[in-house]
């Protein structure tokens, strides 16, 4: 399936680069959410390498699973999705998840995010960072 290799080209190549280094994606790994059964996260850079400032993860939803609604006291949330397909239901409102789309989450509005059929893969950042 084409979105797998996308989502696995940016997971096994993908790189970020500062100008300290650069962070290789295939060196961190992957660990369970601790509420969501079928997410699994990559830590692209924490909170600890950004004073708190920002940070930025991978996200691999299972087929048919979500994350739950929930809202960040603190955080601005951003979601750009690399592959598969799904629903973001934000501030009440669906906005269908498909590569390329791009979605803000402000601070304090409940959302949560279902995978489709396909599973969903998304990188997302949060400001200040997620602790």
């Amino acid at each position: 399936m084409e979105f797998q290799n996308l989502f696995e080209q940016f997971n096994n190549e993908g790189k970020l680069s500062l100008p300290s280094g650069t962070i290789c994606f295939a060196e961190i790994p992957w660990t369970k959410h601790a509420a969501f059964e079928g997410v699994e996260l990559k830590h692209i850079i924490t909170s600890t390498q950004t004073n708190g400032e920002f940070s930025y993860h991978l996200v691999r939803i299972a087929p048919n699973m979500k994350i739950g609604s929930h809202a960040h006291m603190e955080q601005l949330e951003t979601h750009e999705v690399i592959a598969g397909n799904g629903v973001c239901v934000n501030d009440n409102a669906e906005i269908i998840y498909k590569s390329g789309v791009i979605s803000i989450l402000p601070k304090n509005v409940p959302h949560e995010v279902i995978a489709g059929s396909e599973g969903l893969y998304l990188f997302a950042k949060f400001m200040p960072a997620l602790t």
